[in-house]
């Protein structure tokens, strides 16, 4: 029934939008396999924002398809990406802009949309398109940093070990992930733990600055917040944004059951702050960091909600500014 609702806004707002004089030149990167995406929802989106800009569309065909596309965009000078997908979309769009003057804007096509969230993009798809009719008239891209991990650029967050675990399971169903949505990432998280985090779970250390923390889990964030439960932000680092130049984190040091419910409700909760949990060091104002394995097996490792395999080291880094954003 919403997503009935959804098409028949869409369906109104093109009748409805302003057939203006074209405007600035717009691809739009369409992953035809994210959650809420259908061809109908693609061609009424597309419909309605060439009321105001000059709009081609393609849809990915692969992975790091759209790392491709958007760099083709780059040098053919369109105006503005528009990233229509998850947040594994947005990540690879991202990456193929790095470095180059053409900012990125995106749509919310998956389960979580975070990155589109934090920008302040609304999201629901109706609500986000009419948002970007009105970005014709207030355009204002502005920098933003990169987060590295091994050469691979993250827009909001990575980690080693659980969340990493989680995102492998998740990905690994993609129709569980588009109908139960956050909980079914709840489900894999509490099978990842019980499964592999309870008895000898994976061990890694954490470089920073010339110390070393050890533990069982490390996420690296970009900016605030990790990701959203629902409509809930789950914050877990702190005193870290997309202009801020630096990366912040936390390091879960010990995986036992009798902590997890403690650590969980911090991380939900509106007041209390995970890094004051006493199995959680946090660690903020970092430019760079290692994360390694130290007894001998790879660490699961995501980036964006995307799961990339398993290493054995992990080199972090933040680019600063290197790519630009209009939302």
């Amino acid at each position: 029934m919403a997503a009935t609702s959804s098409l028949d806004a869409l369906e109104r707002l093109a009748s409805s939008s302003a057939r203006a004089e074209p405007g600035k030149r717009m691809l739009v990167i369409v992953n035809p396999y994210a959650t809420t995406v259908s061809e109908r929802l693609k061609h009424l989106v597309v419909y309605a924002l060439q009321g105001r800009y000059q709009v081609d569309s393609v849809e990915t065909q692969a992975r790091g398809h759209a790392t491709e596309l958007t760099r083709e965009a780059a040098r053919e000078g369109y105006d503005v990406v528009c990233a229509f997908g998850g947040d594994g979309t947005v990540n690879e769009a991202a990456n193929g802009l790095a470095g180059s003057q053409t900012p990125l804007t995106c749509l919310p096509g998956g389960s979580a949309n975070v990155f589109a969230r934090i920008l302040g993009i609304p999201n629901d798809v109706v609500d986000a398109t009419e948002h970007l009719l009105r970005l014709a008239d207030d355009w204002t891209p502005r920098p933003i940093d990169f987060g590295v991990v091994n050469d691979r650029r993250f827009l909001f967050t990575a980690g080693l070990g659980l969340d990493a675990s989680v995102t492998e399971r998740v990905d690994a169903h993609p129709r569980l992930k588009a109908r139960l949505g956050p909980w079914y990432y709840a489900w894999c998280g509490i099978s990842a733990f019980n499964r592999r985090y309870v008895v000898k779970p994976p061990q890694l250390a954490v470089e920073i600055d010339g110390a070393v923390v050890a533990g069982v889990s490390a996420m690296v964030q970009n900016t605030m917040p990790y990701t959203y439960f629902g409509r809930r932000r789950v914050d877990l680092a702190e005193d870290v944004a997309l202009d801020s130049g630096t990366l912040a984190g936390v390091v879960l040091r010990r995986a036992n059951p009798l902590d997890m419910p403690s650590i969980i409700w911090r991380a939900l909760s509106d007041r209390a702050r995970i890094v004051k949990h006493r199995r959680v060091t946090g660690f903020s104002g970092q430019t760079s960091l290692v994360v390694r394995s130290t007894d001998g097996r790879p660490l699961p490792l995501q980036v964006d909600g995307d799961f990339l395999g398993d290493v054995e080291r992990a080199d972090f880094r933040v680019d600063p500014g290197a790519l630009h954003v209009v939302a």
